[in-house]
Order: structure tokens, then sequence, then C-alpha cells
């Protein structure tokens, strides 16, 4: 058969802007597709509630790909490797309590558990601003990528979500809006974002489940995000605690959802 290249231009711009418009109103929105993000987003689509991960860069899966100084291969403990087994994560043990895994093969398997639950993920656009009613994040304010690239003076659109995910790793860019914009306080020892601390693998996979928590009503912080805006140290390359993380973060929503 003959190629139409109109055929085909049609095709991606309807089917792109019925899933953008199915996707207005969420049961929750997720920030940055890393493997917190990805993980919650998993286990909110499999209990039936319309979830969409929002991620700013052409690609998926955060920190996910460069594993260890550009290895890749990373690391998870005992304790999240049954989150691994749930996204059919292929692990070898490496001594007892460690497991190594195909960083490739993880940030692909992870995607693809996210879209096969029933949830969605955008990339190139970003959230610069956030919906804020009756004392609760309802909601948040996406562009495209480039926009903000180009700092282009261009007006965003909104998106309506009963709760909001900060998966932003390093830069917990949701809770600094909420902070700049909003002057709210956090839920964290002063109020504010305390800052990521210097690398320590121990304490920061340790305490990522305490920083995991209801920043402000609505909004959740996961993975390095919540150790970024609660004072934690970075871990490396050891991501059982960002599974974790993204797994406690489902089930405090689910509670809410219910």
């Amino acid at each position: 058969m003959s190629i139409d290249e109109i055929i085909i231009t049609k095709a991606i711009t309807e089917s792109y802007f019925k899933d953008l418009l199915d996707n207005l109103e969420l049961d929750v929105a997720i920030a940055g597709a890393g493997p917190a993000g990805m993980t919650c987003a998993k286990y909110i689509a499999e209990k039936g509630f319309k979830v969409a991960i929002f991620e700013r860069r052409l690609s998926i899966g955060g920190g996910i790909w460069g594993g260890g100084m550009m290895f890749n291969k990373i690391v998870v403990q005992d304790s999240a490797k049954k989150i691994l087994n749930d996204f059919g994560v292929k692990t070898t043990q490496y001594a007892k309590g460690y497991y190594v895994a195909d960083s490739i093969e993880m940030a692909t398997k992870l995607a693809i558990g996210v879209l096969d639950a029933g949830g969605k993920i955008f990339n190139l656009i970003s959230i610069e601003d956030v919906m804020y009613r009756e004392k609760r994040i309802t909601g948040i304010v996406i562009n495209w990528s480039a926009i903000e690239i180009a700092k282009l003076h261009i007006d965003p659109m909104t998106i309506r979500a009963k709760f909001v995910v900060d998966g932003t790793g390093h830069d917990s860019s949701i809770c600094r809006v909420v902070i700049d914009k909003l002057k709210l306080k956090l839920n964290t020892d002063s109020g504010a974002i305390e800052g990521e601390k210097s690398m320590w693998a121990d304490v920061g996979e340790n305490i990522l489940l305490d920083t995991t928590k209801e920043v402000i009503p609505g909004l959740f912080v996961v993975g390095m995000a919540a150790n970024a805006v609660s004072g934690g140290p970075r871990m490396g390359p050891i991501f059982g605690g960002m599974l974790l993380s993204g797994k406690k973060a489902a089930d405090l929503i689910l509670e809410q959802l219910k």
C-alpha cells in the first residue's frame, strides 16, 4: 500500500490529544517517572484508580539508566526485591541481602508495569505550578518542557487531581513551588525544605520510609525528593529505598482514596 504522511500526522495528533483529554481529571498526578514515581503509579493504577505520570525529560527512568557511574547495574536489598519481582525484573544475588539488577531492564519494566496496570505516562511535560483550593493541593499546572527550556512566556494549562506526588528527585520541584509561591509550611522539622545531605546509603535507605509522607494536604513526596525535603542523605546506586518509598506512598494514598 502507499503511505500517506497526512494520515500519519492525523493518527498521531488525534490519538495523543485523546489521551491528554482523558487524563485532565485524575485520582493521582505524579511528577517524575523515576523509580519511586513509577512504583507508586503501578500499585495505585492496578486498584482501578486513574493515575498519570508527567515526566519533563524525553526519557523515563530518572537515575536508573546510568546505574552506578555509568555501569548499567543497580543494587536492591532484601526488603525491596519483592517489588522488582512484581514488575518482572530479574535479579541475581551478589551477597547475602544484596541483589543486582540490569538498569536498562529495570527502567523499561517499571514503565511497562505502569502501563499494563492502566496508568499513563506523559513525557516532555513540565509541572510549573500547582492548584491549591480550600487548603489542599487539587491539581497541577503543566507546560511543554521545550517551552520551559526556551524560557518562552507562554501560558500553561491545568489538570485536576485528588492527590499529587512529588517524585522529581533531588530537585523536589513541586515542594519548591509550594514554598516559593504559596508560602506554605511543609510537614518537616522546620516547615521548609531541609535539603539533601551527603551520601550515606545506610542512613538514607533506612529513613526513606519515614520521609515518604504527605507534606501538605494532597501532596506526597517519594524517593529522593522525600529525603531532600526532610533532610536525608543521598543513597547512590542502591534503589531499594526508592521502590519501597513508591509502594508506601501508594498505600497511604489508597487508604484515603478508598
